[in-house]
């Protein structure tokens, strides 16, 4: 049995998160390359997208306490029983409804990502 505690582990974006013209619905651009994983997807109502938190910085990796929904007055939980952005691996997860696939293109609703945000997986929901 390998020991990952010094190991280091490398993911590839398969997409990027982009706006649309429609406040509710995200556009998930997948690579040419990563394309021919989405045969079938347009028969799923819901879909999970799991990207990277890009816009953290390192000092905000570092934090593994923080007040829930940032409200003071509630005591300090650890990162790991919320679902705060601030952790050690700042991977983001949602549960969205598939609207449409155009090619490599989804369309979705319910995706909490922030545009350019690169996609790292996408799984049934």
């Amino acid at each position: 049995m390998e020991n990952w505690e010094s190991k280091e582990i490398k993911l590839r974006p398969i997409g990027i998160i982009d706006k649309t013209s429609r406040e509710d619905v995200m556009k998930i651009t997948v690579y040419p390359e990563y394309a021919e994983g989405l045969d079938g997807i347009e028969e799923l109502d819901y879909i999970y997208v799991l990207y990277w938190m890009n816009r953290l910085s390192e000092n905000d990796r570092k934090i593994l306490k923080v007040h829930p929904r940032g409200d003071v007055n509630k005591p300090l939980r650890g990162v790991f029983s919320l679902r705060s952005p601030m952790r050690p691996n700042p991977i983001g997860l949602t549960r969205v409804k598939l609207v449409k696939r155009e090619g490599n293109i989804l369309y979705v609703k319910g995706l909490d990502a922030l545009p350019k945000s690169p996609v790292i997986d996408i799984k049934s929901g």
